[in-house]
């Protein structure tokens, strides 16, 4: 297999693991976390279904941090070696391609640091919960990064959706990437205001709180 081929092969692989199953569990953390809207015990009792999962480590080695650990590491390769697109896909398109590779780099520190305040902390024997969670986004420079790290993060799954549906043949000729490029943008709309609304969740409530104190 030559150069070329591989190449053609780790680009498709790097899409997949994009939306399955970086993308699917993206989606089901942010529906969960939104449950934050509906107060500390909801948020509780959701979130503790997904901790007493069997095999709950080897399914997130398995399927999030191996996956992400490969497409983290090919996009950065990409990030640093692709040239831009504009010759394929226009000028729109290639600043879509630029702002990917922006928002992956943030993406990756952002989920660096989420997951150290998050996942070492239940390694340690120390579940996250909601009082967690609204602690650390009482601070007004850690819910701004935050907000910041949440919006790169969609924008570049919601985006990477479309390159997944060319890459993979399904997204064919101008008007269906015209298409999909509306759809993944309602994507980002959607996705955006559910983790929003999660993160307010934990803001109100822990303001609510400090009033009642």
């Amino acid at each position: 297999m030559g150069v070329v081929d591989r190449h053609f092969w780790h680009r498709k692989i790097h899409s997949l693991l994009g939306v399955i199953p970086i993308g699917a569990f993206l989606i089901v953390h942010l529906v969960t976390n939104y449950y934050s809207t509906r107060g500390p015990e909801a948020f509780n009792e959701k979130a503790g279904l997904l901790e007493d999962l069997p095999f709950l480590l080897l399914l997130e080695i398995f399927l999030i941090y191996l996956p992400i650990i490969y497409h983290a590491g090919y996009g950065v390769f990409i990030a640093f070696q692709a040239k831009h697109n504009l010759g394929n896909f226009g000028y729109f398109r290639n600043w879509m391609f630029f702002v990917q590779r922006i928002t992956g780099i943030i993406s990756l520190i952002f989920i660096a640091w989420h997951v150290w305040q998050t996942r070492i902390n239940l390694f340690l024997g120390n579940p996250p919960n909601f009082q967690d969670m609204a602690n650390l986004l009482s601070n007004p420079v850690t819910y701004v990064l935050y907000v910041i790290g949440l919006l790169c993060v969609v924008f570049h799954f919601s985006n990477g959706l479309w390159s997944f549906l060319v890459h993979w043949g399904i997204a064919v000729g101008p008007r269906a990437q015209r298409i999909t490029t509306y759809a993944t943008m309602v994507v980002f709309v959607l996705v955006s205001a559910i983790g929003l609304a999660s993160l307010n969740g934990f803001v109100s409530a822990d303001a609510a709180n400090q009033i009642i104190k």
